[in-house]
Protein backbone atom coordinates (compact mmCIF):
# COMPACT_ATOMS: atom_id res chain seq x y z
CA UNK A 1 0.00 0.00 0.00
CA UNK A 2 1.16 3.62 -0.67
CA UNK A 3 -0.33 6.28 1.35
CA UNK A 4 -0.55 9.76 0.41
CA UNK A 5 0.25 12.88 2.89
CA UNK A 6 -2.28 13.73 5.43
CA UNK A 7 -1.11 17.51 5.92
CA UNK A 8 -3.75 20.04 4.76
CA UNK A 9 -2.43 23.22 3.51
CA UNK A 10 -1.52 25.73 6.44
CA UNK A 11 -0.56 22.51 8.73
CA UNK A 12 3.25 22.06 9.40
CA UNK A 13 5.05 19.00 8.13
CA UNK A 14 6.71 18.93 11.68
CA UNK A 15 6.45 16.64 14.48
CA UNK A 16 4.17 16.94 16.67
CA UNK A 17 1.36 17.51 14.04
CA UNK A 18 -1.86 18.21 17.14
CA UNK A 19 -5.05 17.78 16.65
CA UNK A 20 -7.26 19.07 19.73
CA UNK A 21 -10.98 19.91 20.58
CA UNK A 22 -13.38 18.36 23.61
CA UNK A 23 -14.70 15.30 23.91
CA UNK A 24 -17.67 16.31 23.01
CA UNK A 25 -19.36 19.07 21.28
CA UNK A 26 -21.98 20.38 23.79
CA UNK A 27 -23.41 23.47 23.19
CA UNK A 28 -22.21 26.01 19.97
CA UNK A 29 -20.65 28.37 23.01
CA UNK A 30 -18.59 25.76 24.55
CA UNK A 31 -17.31 24.49 20.91
CA UNK A 32 -16.82 28.33 19.89
CA UNK A 33 -15.32 28.76 22.97
CA UNK A 34 -13.12 25.88 22.79
CA UNK A 35 -12.12 26.50 19.08
CA UNK A 36 -10.89 30.37 20.13
CA UNK A 37 -8.37 29.11 22.96
CA UNK A 38 -7.24 26.55 20.70
CA UNK A 39 -6.31 28.93 17.86
CA UNK A 40 -4.89 31.30 19.94
CA UNK A 41 -1.94 28.79 20.62
CA UNK A 42 -1.78 27.59 17.09
CA UNK A 43 -3.93 24.62 17.02
CA UNK A 44 -5.00 23.80 13.01
CA UNK A 45 -7.15 20.69 13.50
CA UNK A 46 -10.11 20.64 15.89
CA UNK A 47 -11.50 17.74 16.94
CA UNK A 48 -15.12 17.21 18.45
CA UNK A 49 -17.19 14.33 19.27
CA UNK A 50 -20.96 14.51 17.76
CA UNK A 51 -22.12 10.69 17.95
CA UNK A 52 -20.74 9.16 21.04
CA UNK A 53 -20.66 5.75 21.32
CA UNK A 54 -21.82 4.87 25.12
CA UNK A 55 -21.02 1.55 26.94
CA UNK A 56 -24.35 1.54 28.50
CA UNK A 57 -27.42 3.49 27.26
CA UNK A 58 -28.58 5.89 29.39
CA UNK A 59 -25.90 8.10 29.18
CA UNK A 60 -24.92 11.27 27.28
CA UNK A 61 -24.50 9.92 23.55
CA UNK A 62 -23.62 13.56 21.72
CA UNK A 63 -25.99 16.02 20.58
CA UNK A 64 -25.54 14.60 17.15
CA UNK A 65 -26.03 16.43 13.84
CA UNK A 66 -26.84 19.17 15.14
CA UNK A 67 -23.58 20.01 16.37
CA UNK A 68 -22.05 19.66 12.37
CA UNK A 69 -23.07 23.22 11.49
CA UNK A 70 -21.30 24.69 15.01
CA UNK A 71 -18.03 23.27 13.64
CA UNK A 72 -18.34 24.57 10.00
CA UNK A 73 -18.93 27.60 12.23
CA UNK A 74 -15.15 27.03 13.93
CA UNK A 75 -14.17 26.40 9.80
CA UNK A 76 -15.46 29.70 8.73
CA UNK A 77 -14.66 32.10 11.63
CA UNK A 78 -11.85 30.92 12.56
CA UNK A 79 -10.03 28.77 9.77
CA UNK A 80 -9.34 25.61 11.34
CA UNK A 81 -9.79 22.44 10.36
CA UNK A 82 -12.49 20.09 11.59
CA UNK A 83 -13.06 15.89 12.26
CA UNK A 84 -15.36 14.04 13.75
CA UNK A 85 -15.92 10.50 14.36
CA UNK A 86 -18.30 8.46 12.34
CA UNK A 87 -19.85 4.62 12.79
CA UNK A 88 -21.73 4.36 9.87
CA UNK A 89 -22.49 5.30 6.53
CA UNK A 90 -25.27 8.29 7.87
CA UNK A 91 -22.73 9.70 10.05
CA UNK A 92 -20.25 9.63 7.04
CA UNK A 93 -22.98 11.37 4.73
CA UNK A 94 -23.50 13.88 7.35
CA UNK A 95 -20.01 14.72 7.89
CA UNK A 96 -19.64 15.44 4.36
CA UNK A 97 -22.68 17.51 4.09
CA UNK A 98 -21.27 19.81 6.14
CA UNK A 99 -17.60 20.28 5.22
CA UNK A 100 -15.69 17.98 7.96
CA UNK A 101 -12.02 17.96 6.96
CA UNK A 102 -10.91 14.64 8.44
CA UNK A 103 -12.66 11.70 9.90
CA UNK A 104 -11.80 9.08 12.33
CA UNK A 105 -13.12 5.99 13.03
CA UNK A 106 -13.29 4.91 16.85
CA UNK A 107 -11.63 2.04 18.36
CA UNK A 108 -15.11 0.01 18.80
CA UNK A 109 -15.85 0.52 14.97
CA UNK A 110 -12.96 -0.41 14.10
CA UNK A 111 -13.67 -3.97 16.23
CA UNK A 112 -16.09 -4.25 13.71
CA UNK A 113 -15.65 -5.00 10.33
CA UNK A 114 -19.07 -4.90 9.04
CA UNK A 115 -19.05 -1.27 10.22
CA UNK A 116 -15.77 -0.50 8.89
CA UNK A 117 -17.06 -1.95 5.08
CA UNK A 118 -20.28 0.18 5.78
CA UNK A 119 -17.99 3.33 6.48
CA UNK A 120 -15.69 2.06 3.23
CA UNK A 121 -18.88 1.46 1.03
CA UNK A 122 -19.73 5.32 2.18
CA UNK A 123 -16.46 6.86 1.12
CA UNK A 124 -15.79 5.53 -2.56
CA UNK A 125 -15.07 8.35 -4.26
CA UNK A 126 -14.24 10.88 -2.06
CA UNK A 127 -11.13 12.34 -1.38
CA UNK A 128 -10.40 12.74 2.56
CA UNK A 129 -8.36 11.89 5.33
CA UNK A 130 -9.55 9.27 7.30
CA UNK A 131 -7.76 8.49 10.74
CA UNK A 132 -8.40 4.95 12.14
CA UNK A 133 -7.91 4.60 15.91
CA UNK A 134 -7.05 0.60 17.63
CA UNK A 135 -9.56 -1.41 17.93
CA UNK A 136 -10.50 -1.77 21.41
CA UNK A 137 -8.57 -5.34 21.78
CA UNK A 138 -5.18 -5.79 21.45
CA UNK A 139 -5.01 -7.16 18.00
CA UNK A 140 -3.05 -6.03 15.65
CA UNK A 141 -4.78 -7.78 12.46
CA UNK A 142 -7.60 -6.29 12.90
CA UNK A 143 -6.31 -2.79 13.08
CA UNK A 144 -4.47 -3.56 9.59
CA UNK A 145 -7.89 -5.37 8.26
CA UNK A 146 -9.38 -1.94 8.77
CA UNK A 147 -7.03 0.16 7.49
CA UNK A 148 -6.94 -1.92 4.57
CA UNK A 149 -10.66 -1.54 3.83
CA UNK A 150 -10.39 1.89 3.50
CA UNK A 151 -7.66 1.79 1.36
CA UNK A 152 -9.30 -0.56 -1.08
CA UNK A 153 -12.10 2.35 -1.10
CA UNK A 154 -9.67 4.38 -2.74
CA UNK A 155 -9.12 6.40 0.51
CA UNK A 156 -4.76 6.83 0.57
CA UNK A 157 -4.55 9.44 2.85
CA UNK A 158 -4.67 7.08 6.21
CA UNK A 159 -3.68 7.95 9.50
CA UNK A 160 -3.28 5.24 12.08
CA UNK A 161 -4.57 6.56 15.78
CA UNK A 162 -2.72 4.41 18.89
CA UNK A 163 -5.82 4.77 22.22
CA UNK A 164 -4.47 2.05 23.90
CA UNK A 165 -6.05 -1.16 24.29
CA UNK A 166 -9.02 -2.18 26.93
CA UNK A 167 -8.33 -4.95 29.86
CA UNK A 168 -10.13 -6.00 33.35
CA UNK A 169 -6.67 -4.84 34.89
CA UNK A 170 -6.73 -1.41 33.86
CA UNK A 171 -3.99 -0.32 36.68
CA UNK A 172 -3.15 3.24 36.29
CA UNK A 173 -4.12 3.56 32.55
CA UNK A 174 -7.80 3.86 31.19
CA UNK A 175 -6.37 2.16 28.26
CA UNK A 176 -2.98 0.09 28.33
CA UNK A 177 -0.40 1.44 25.88
CA UNK A 178 1.11 -1.80 24.97
CA UNK A 179 3.58 0.49 22.71
CA UNK A 180 4.60 -2.96 20.78
CA UNK A 181 1.50 -3.12 19.29
CA UNK A 182 2.05 0.46 17.32
CA UNK A 183 5.35 -0.55 16.93
CA UNK A 184 4.54 -4.15 14.43
CA UNK A 185 1.71 -1.40 13.06
CA UNK A 186 5.42 0.74 11.78
CA UNK A 187 6.99 -2.00 10.91
CA UNK A 188 4.42 -3.57 8.60
CA UNK A 189 3.58 0.05 7.20
CA UNK A 190 6.47 2.18 7.57
CA UNK A 191 4.83 4.60 5.33
CA UNK A 192 1.89 5.14 7.59
CA UNK A 193 1.33 8.48 9.67
CA UNK A 194 0.90 6.93 13.58
CA UNK A 195 -0.46 9.36 16.42
CA UNK A 196 -0.86 8.94 19.77
CA UNK A 197 -4.42 9.55 21.88
CA UNK A 198 -3.09 10.14 25.63
CA UNK A 199 -6.08 11.52 27.04
CA UNK A 200 -7.68 8.24 25.75
CA UNK A 201 -4.89 6.20 26.89
CA UNK A 202 -4.42 7.42 30.22
CA UNK A 203 -7.81 8.24 30.94
CA UNK A 204 -6.41 11.00 33.67
CA UNK A 205 -5.01 14.94 32.78
CA UNK A 206 -2.21 14.43 34.53
CA UNK A 207 -0.65 11.45 32.70
CA UNK A 208 -1.46 13.13 28.94
CA UNK A 209 1.86 14.80 29.50
CA UNK A 210 4.43 12.14 29.96
CA UNK A 211 1.91 9.82 27.47
CA UNK A 212 2.83 12.45 24.81
CA UNK A 213 6.47 12.49 25.13
CA UNK A 214 6.82 8.69 25.29
CA UNK A 215 5.07 9.13 21.99
CA UNK A 216 7.43 11.50 20.20
CA UNK A 217 10.37 9.03 21.81
CA UNK A 218 8.73 6.22 20.04
CA UNK A 219 8.75 8.51 17.02
CA UNK A 220 5.22 8.97 16.33
CA UNK A 221 4.01 11.62 14.50
CA UNK A 222 1.59 13.64 15.99
CA UNK A 223 -1.03 13.50 18.98
CA UNK A 224 -4.70 13.41 19.30
CA UNK A 225 -5.46 15.00 22.31
CA UNK A 226 -9.06 16.22 24.21
CA UNK A 227 -9.17 19.94 25.28
CA UNK A 228 -11.89 21.14 26.52
CA UNK A 229 -12.80 25.22 27.42
CA UNK A 230 -13.71 24.40 31.24
CA UNK A 231 -13.02 20.52 31.58
CA UNK A 232 -14.55 20.17 34.78
CA UNK A 233 -17.69 20.84 33.72
CA UNK A 234 -17.31 18.80 30.63
CA UNK A 235 -20.27 16.52 29.92
CA UNK A 236 -18.21 13.24 28.99
CA UNK A 237 -14.76 12.33 30.17
CA UNK A 238 -14.00 15.59 32.20
CA UNK A 239 -11.08 13.90 33.77
CA UNK A 240 -8.77 13.29 30.78
CA UNK A 241 -9.64 16.71 28.97
CA UNK A 242 -7.29 20.22 29.70
CA UNK A 243 -7.72 23.38 28.99
CA UNK A 244 -5.85 24.86 26.23
CA UNK A 245 -3.36 26.70 28.21
CA UNK A 246 -2.83 23.86 30.01
CA UNK A 247 -2.62 21.96 26.20
CA UNK A 248 -0.17 24.62 25.53
CA UNK A 249 2.50 24.29 28.10
CA UNK A 250 2.83 20.18 27.69
CA UNK A 251 3.65 21.04 23.97
CA UNK A 252 5.98 23.71 24.88
CA UNK A 253 7.39 21.10 27.31
CA UNK A 254 7.79 18.50 24.91
CA UNK A 255 11.32 16.88 23.61
CA UNK A 256 11.33 17.03 20.31
CA UNK A 257 14.52 13.97 19.51
CA UNK A 258 15.93 14.23 16.00
CA UNK A 259 15.36 11.04 14.04
CA UNK A 260 18.03 11.89 11.43
CA UNK A 261 20.83 11.44 13.65
CA UNK A 262 23.61 8.84 13.05
CA UNK A 263 23.55 5.76 14.44
CA UNK A 264 27.08 4.98 14.27
CA UNK A 265 28.21 5.24 17.84
CA UNK A 266 25.60 2.68 18.94
CA UNK A 267 26.84 -0.27 16.52
CA UNK A 268 29.13 -1.64 19.51
CA UNK A 269 26.41 -1.50 21.87
CA UNK A 270 24.12 -3.26 19.19
CA UNK A 271 27.11 -5.91 19.00
CA UNK A 272 26.30 -6.81 22.46
CA UNK A 273 22.83 -7.21 21.83
CA UNK A 274 22.68 -9.30 19.14
CA UNK A 275 25.77 -11.79 21.28
CA UNK A 276 23.33 -11.48 24.33
CA UNK A 277 19.77 -12.30 21.98
CA UNK A 278 21.98 -15.44 20.45
CA UNK A 279 22.72 -16.50 23.71
CA UNK A 280 19.19 -16.37 24.86
CA UNK A 281 18.30 -17.86 22.17
CA UNK A 282 20.72 -20.99 22.49
CA UNK A 283 19.53 -21.33 26.59
CA UNK A 284 15.98 -21.27 25.30
CA UNK A 285 16.60 -24.04 22.82
CA UNK A 286 18.23 -26.22 25.75
CA UNK A 287 15.60 -25.45 28.58
CA UNK A 288 12.88 -26.63 25.84
CA UNK A 289 15.38 -30.00 25.53
CA UNK A 290 15.14 -30.37 29.21
CA UNK A 291 11.50 -29.77 28.77
CA UNK A 292 10.93 -32.53 26.56
CA UNK A 293 13.44 -35.01 28.69
CA UNK A 294 10.78 -34.50 31.55
CA UNK A 295 7.72 -34.80 29.00
CA UNK A 296 9.49 -38.72 28.24
CA UNK A 297 9.72 -39.22 32.07
CA UNK A 298 6.41 -38.37 32.64
CA UNK A 299 4.90 -40.79 29.79
CA UNK A 300 6.83 -43.35 30.97
CA UNK A 301 5.78 -42.97 34.31
CA UNK A 302 2.12 -41.83 33.21
CA UNK A 303 1.81 -38.15 35.08
CA UNK A 304 0.23 -35.96 33.85
CA UNK A 305 1.55 -32.85 32.02
CA UNK A 306 0.33 -29.85 34.31
CA UNK A 307 2.01 -29.75 37.86
CA UNK A 308 0.31 -26.99 38.98
CA UNK A 309 2.22 -26.63 42.30
CA UNK A 310 5.46 -27.06 40.69
CA UNK A 311 4.21 -24.16 37.76
CA UNK A 312 3.21 -21.69 40.72
CA UNK A 313 6.90 -22.35 42.41
CA UNK A 314 8.59 -21.08 39.75
CA UNK A 315 6.27 -18.46 38.62
CA UNK A 316 6.76 -16.83 42.04
CA UNK A 317 10.36 -17.14 43.03
CA UNK A 318 11.23 -16.20 39.19
CA UNK A 319 9.37 -13.51 39.17
CA UNK A 320 10.64 -12.29 42.79
CA UNK A 321 14.13 -12.97 41.66
CA UNK A 322 13.77 -10.59 38.72
CA UNK A 323 12.83 -8.09 40.26
CA UNK A 324 15.42 -8.40 43.04
CA UNK A 325 17.78 -7.91 39.36
CA UNK A 326 16.14 -4.88 38.64
CA UNK A 327 13.05 -6.15 36.22
CA UNK A 328 9.85 -5.56 35.83
CA UNK A 329 7.73 -8.51 37.43
CA UNK A 330 4.80 -8.20 35.35
CA UNK A 331 7.23 -8.27 32.08
CA UNK A 332 9.10 -11.23 33.47
CA UNK A 333 5.69 -12.83 34.14
CA UNK A 334 4.79 -12.74 30.70
CA UNK A 335 8.25 -14.23 29.75
CA UNK A 336 8.25 -17.35 32.37
CA UNK A 337 4.04 -17.86 31.22
CA UNK A 338 5.17 -17.77 27.41
CA UNK A 339 8.07 -20.38 27.96
CA UNK A 340 5.87 -22.38 30.22
CA UNK A 341 3.31 -22.93 27.35
CA UNK A 342 6.39 -23.87 24.74
CA UNK A 343 7.36 -26.53 27.27
CA UNK A 344 3.37 -27.39 27.83
CA UNK A 345 3.29 -27.84 23.91
CA UNK A 346 6.30 -29.88 23.19
CA UNK A 347 5.81 -32.03 26.11
CA UNK A 348 2.00 -32.64 24.97
CA UNK A 349 3.91 -33.98 21.35
CA UNK A 350 5.74 -36.41 23.11
CA UNK A 351 2.02 -37.36 25.13
CA UNK A 352 0.70 -37.94 21.58
CA UNK A 353 4.02 -40.28 19.70
CA UNK A 354 3.11 -44.14 20.05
Amino acid sequence: MKFESILLPGVEAKRPIIIAGPCSAETEEQVMDTARGLASIGIKIYRAGIWKPRTKPGGFEGVGEKGLPWLKRVKSELGLYTTVEVANAKHVRAALAHDIDILWIGARTTANPFAVQEIADALEGVDIPVFIKNPVNPDLELWIGAIERIYNAGIHKIAAVHRGFSSYDKKIYRNLPQWHIPIELRRQMPDLPIFCDPSHIGGKRELIAPLSQQAMDLNFDGLMIESHCNPEKAWSDAAQQITPQVLEFILESLVIRDTMQTTENLSALRRQIDELDNNLLELLAHRMRVAEEIGWYKKEHNMPILQTQRYDEILQNRVQQAIEMGMDGDFMKTVLIAIHEESIRHQMEIMEKS
